[in-house]
């Protein structure tokens, strides 16, 4: 961990829990998995030229003060590629994360993208750096000029806010990149861009180990206080040089569970506080098993609809009652005269608009529109 996260690193020299055991072994729990899976990889022959595609998800440790989506021990769940040189492969790792977001409904999220180049442009850019903070060091607080000997460019990721005005007028990485590096950025943004998938370049997204190269990527949300990171990620050609395999591409990210989690909860607080969309009424011999498969298509194609189906049988007239008192906005009948005809009727239950019915094959399509 020391030598693939970094030494100079928050994580190395604050946070990792090591230790000797009863043999006089040094032992470490990990405070992040990415190091694990390319060992895991070498030991088992998994890479060599190889294109591979491999998750993992289990617990990781830390040493920090715990709050809201920060805790000692924490989950993560990655996605690591390993094998394949272009960006390509780092737009189709943001479109997984993009995915998990989409099937989980949460919306408040964004991507932020950075580059650091290749280790040259780095070592470049570190000296313009270290210059430019050494000419303003009287500005800098305690932590910031310990960084400044060790790894500058984790100023960039200071959140102190007496120095954020001199962090936001420091040369960016992205000025000092080499011709190969700024094709690479450019290649995934231009893959992002076609893809229609939202993001905002960040110059002093910098992430905070030190195995990283060319591109990183966060996904950010305001819904978690200062802990605003849910996703992370990046390229990090050299790992597996690093700890004694042969050189080779590779790439990934990982999510925290808890944050993702707490997500999750906040939105559906919110969301318990919403109407449902669609209320399904059903009546007539079979209208339930036949309402089910078709409520159950609709979740599939739809999943963001909010959708109740009538239980507990009752007149067409106290189910019309419940379908109001749901605040749904539209309400589908599915009654023995559908069923025959495949059909499904839609009553809107909340504006003055004629009765429809529709197959239930056009349905998802229908509602997309209405809803």
């Amino acid at each position: 961990f020391q030598r693939s996260i970094g030494e100079a690193t928050d994580i190395v020299e604050k946070e990792m829990y090591s230790f000797d055991d009863r043999n006089g072994d040094s032992l470490s729990l990990r405070p992040e998995n990415t190091a694990g899976v390319v060992r895991a990889g070498l030991q088992n022959g998994l890479f060599n030229g190889q294109h591979q595609r491999l998750w993992y998800c289990g617990p990781m440790f830390r040493h920090e003060r715990p709050q809201k989506g920060r805790y000692r021990q924490f989950y993560q769940l990655g996605a690591e590629a390993f094998g394949m040189a272009d960006a390509d492969i780092e737009a189709e790792l943001i479109f997984l994360a993009a995915r998990f977001w989409k099937v989980l409904g949460l919306d408040n999220i964004s991507l932020q993208i950075n580059t650091l180049g290749n280790s040259e442009c780095r070592s470049r850019y570190r000296e313009i750096l270290v210059s430019y903070f050494r000419d303003h060091s009287a500005a800098l607080d305690d932590d910031s000029l310990r960084r400044l000997e060790t790894n500058p460019l984790r100023i960039l990721d200071s959140k102190n806010p007496d120095i954020q005005t001199l962090i936001e007028d420091a040369p960016t990485l992205t000025q000092h990149l080499d011709p190969q590096s700024e094709e690479h950025f450019s290649s995934l943004m231009d893959i992002l861009d076609y893809a229609q998938v939202s993001y905002e370049v960040n110059p002093r997204l910098v992430r905070g180990l030190d195995y990283y190269s060319h591109s990183v990527f966060e996904w950010v949300t305001d819904t978690l206080g200062a802990q605003g990171t849910v996703c992370a990620g990046g390229r990090y050609d050299g790992l597996v040089e690093q700890l004694g395999g042969r050189a080779d591409y590779a790439a990934g990210f990982a999510i925290g569970c808890e944050r993702l989690i707490a997500m999750i909860i906040d939105q559906n607080q919110a969301q318990k506080q919403q109407n449902c969309d669609v209320y399904f009424l059903v009546q007539g011999e079979g209208s339930v098993r036949v309402a089910h498969k078709v409520a159950e298509g609709l979740r599939d194609k739809l999943p963001q609809l909010s959708m109740v189906v009538h239980a507990d049988g009752g007149s067409f007239k106290s189910q019309m009652r419940k379908a109001h008192k749901s605040g749904a906005k539209l309400a589908l009948i599915l009654g023995e005269s559908e069923i025959e005809s495949g059909n499904v009727s839609i009553k809107y239950l909340r504006e003055d608009v004629a009765q429809i019915e529709i197959a239930q094959t056009d349905l998802p399509g229908k509602l997309a529109q209405l809803i």
